[in-house]
C-alpha cells in the first residue's frame, strides 16, 4: 500500500442512518474520516446528505430484490407475516462490487446488508476483485442460515441449520439448510476478518461451524460519548419533560420499537407492577418513560405504574435531554449484542438495568455502573431498579467510564489497526 496515500476504506451498509447498525457505521466512518481515513459509505438507503454516502442502483430495482427475497420466505414459511422479518436469506442483492468507490478502496468494510443489498455470490464476487472483506456483525445471521438471532436454538454450532423454528421447524432440509450450505461453501473458499461488537457475539461466532475457523475480532461499536454528557446539558436546567408532570424518579426504556418481542416489553412491566404492589414509596415517586415505536396500541395497558410513552425520537438532543434527566435506563431485552441505548443512558449518567443475556456485560459491570438481573427474574430487574434508584453514583463519573471504553476515537484507531492488518494478511496471499 501506498504510505503516501490515505487508506481508502469503504464501507457496505444498508443504511446511514435507518437503524441501530447502521447509525454506529456510519459514526465510524464520520470518525475515521476525521483521521484522515478516506472513508466512504455506498448504502441501499440513504436518510442523510452526506456526500461521503452514495446509493446503490435504483429505487425501482432495489424495491424488486428486497421484494423477491420476502416473497421466497414466505413460500417457505407457509406466507406468515409473523416472523417475515426475523431472517434473511442473501439470496438477492445489488452490484456493490461494480460502485466506483468500493473498486478503488483499499478494504471493503461489510456491515448489515440483507434485505437486498448485498447476496452470498455478491460476497464472492467482492473477493474476486482481491479486496480484503472485513465484515462487522451487529447480529448472528453471518453464523446462522437464515435468522439474525438464534433464541435458545443452537444448530448453528452443531451439524448446520434445519427445522428452522422461523419457517416452522419440520424440514430438515428448508430453506434454513439451503441458505447455510451457501454459506458454509463461501466460508471455506473466502478468507474473511469478522470484527463482533461484544466479547457475548464474539463467543457465539467462535462456537459456529460457519466462523470458527476465521478470525473473529471484538471491537466495540463507536459512541458519540462527547455529545451525551451531563455536563452538555442546556445551561438552564430545563427539562423537556417537565409539562408532562414532575417526577422524583423516572425510569426510560428506548428501542427502534419497544413491543418488539426481543425487546421483553413484558418483562419490564411485570417488574415495574411488582415494585407498585410491593414498594409504593418508590412508585409512588416514579414515572416510566417509554421512547420508540409501539406497534400494538395496548401494549403498555397493564402497567400499574404512571408511564409517558413518547413514540419515536430522532432529535438526539431531545433524546439526550430525557436520559439526562432520568435516574434508570432499562432493558430487559432477551438478547443484545451490545445494547446502545445502555451506553447512551450510561454515558448521560443514567445507572442501567438489565438481563445478562448478550453484549450487555460489556457495558454494565454488576453493582458498579448499573445492574445486571437474572435472566427473565422479575423480582430479579425489580431489585436492580430499585437498587439504580437509590445508588449515589456521580454521573460524571459513569460518563468518564463510556468514555475509556466507547469513545469514537478510540474504536476508530482499532479498525485502523485492524483494515492495516487485513491489508497485508490479503498481499501475502496471492
Amino acid at each position: 500500500m501506498d504510505q503516501t496515500k490515505p487508506l481508502r476504506v469503504t464501507f457496505i451498509s444498508h443504511s446511514d442512518t435507518l437503524g441501530g447498525a447502521a447509525i454506529v457505521t456510519y459514526r465510524l466512518m464520520r470518525a475515521l474520516r476525521r483521521q484522515g481515513v478516506d472513508a466512504k459509505m455506498v448504502v441501499y438507503t440513504k436518510l442523510t446528505d452526506d456526500p461521503n454516502v452514495s446509493v446503490i442502483g435504483s429505487r425501482f430495482f432495489r424495491g424488486l430484490r428486497f421484494l423477491a427475497e420476502r416473497f421466497q420466505i414466505m413460500m417457505a414459511n407457509g406466507f406468515s407475516r409473523e416472523k417475515l422479518f426475523k431472517v434473511s436469506t442473501g439470496s438477492t442483492g445489488c452490484r456493490v462490487y461494480s460502485h466506483p468507490w468500493v473498486k478503488e478502496a483499499d478494504v471493503v468494510s461489510v456491515g448489515w446488508i440483507n434485505q437486498g443489498l448485498v447476496s452470498i455470490k455478491g460476497i464472492r464476487k467482492l473477493h474476486r476483485m482481491g479486496k480484503p472483506i472485513v465484515w462487522t456483525m451487529h447480529d448472528m445471521w453471518c453464523m446462522t442460515g437464515i435468522c439474525h438471532h438464534a433464541y435458545e436454538c443452537s444448530a448453528y454450532k452443531l451439524d448446520g441449520c434445519g427445522n428452522c423454528q422461523f419457517l416452522g421447524g419440520h424440514s430438515p432440509a428448508d430453506l434454513s439448510r439451503r441458505v447455510w450450505l451457501k454459506k458454509k461453501e463461501i466460508s471455506e473458499k473466502i478468507p474473511m476478518t469478522f470484527v463482533a461488537v461484544s466479547h457475548w457475539l464474539a463467543d457465539r461466532a467462535r462456537e459456529s461451524v460457519l466462523l470458527r475457523r476465521h478470525q473473529v475480532h471484538v471491537i466495540h461499536n463507536a459512541f458519540p460519548a462527547d455529545y451525551y454528557s451531563p455536563d452538555a446539558l442546556p445551561a438552564d436546567g430545563s427539562d423537556p419533560l417537565a409539562e408532562l408532570g414532575a417526577a422524583e424518579l423516572r425510569v426510560v426504556m428506548c428501542a427502534a420499537r419497544i413491543d418488539d418481542t426481543i425487546k421483553g416489553l413484558p418483562y419490564a412491566i411485570d417488574a415495574l407492577n411488582y415494585i407498585f404492589d410491593n414498594y409504593p414509596d418508590i412508585a409512588r415517586r416514579m414515572t416510566v418513560i417509554f421512547v420508540g415505536e409501539l406497534r400494538d396500541p395496548n401494549a403498555l395497558d397493564t402497567l400499574r405504574m404512571p408511564s409517558i410513552s413518547l413514540g419515536r425520537v430522532n432529535d438526539p438532543a431531545i433524546l439526550r435531554r430525557i436520559y439526562g434527566h432520568s435516574q434508570v435506563v432499562l432493558s430487559t431485552s432477551l438478547y443484545e449484542t451490545l445494547g446502545g441505548t445502555l451506553v447512551e443512558g450510561q454515558s448521560m449518567g443514567c445507572l442501567p438495568v438489565t438481563f445478562d443475556r448478550g453484549g450487555q456485560v460489556d457495558v454494565v459491570t454488576h453493582k458498579v455502573n448499573g445492574y445486571v438481573a437474572e435472566y427473565k427474574n422479575i423480582e430479579s430487574v425489580a431489585e436492580g431498579i430499585i437498587w439504580a434508584c437509590n445508588a449515589n453514583i456521580d454521573r460524571m463519573e459513569l460518563h468518564r467510564s463510556v468514555v475509556e471504553r466507547f469513545s469514537s476515537v478510540s474504536i476508530a484507531r482499532q479498525y485502523t489497526d485492524l483494515f492495516l492488518k487485513a491489508i497485508e494478511e490479503r498481499r501475502q496471499t496471492r
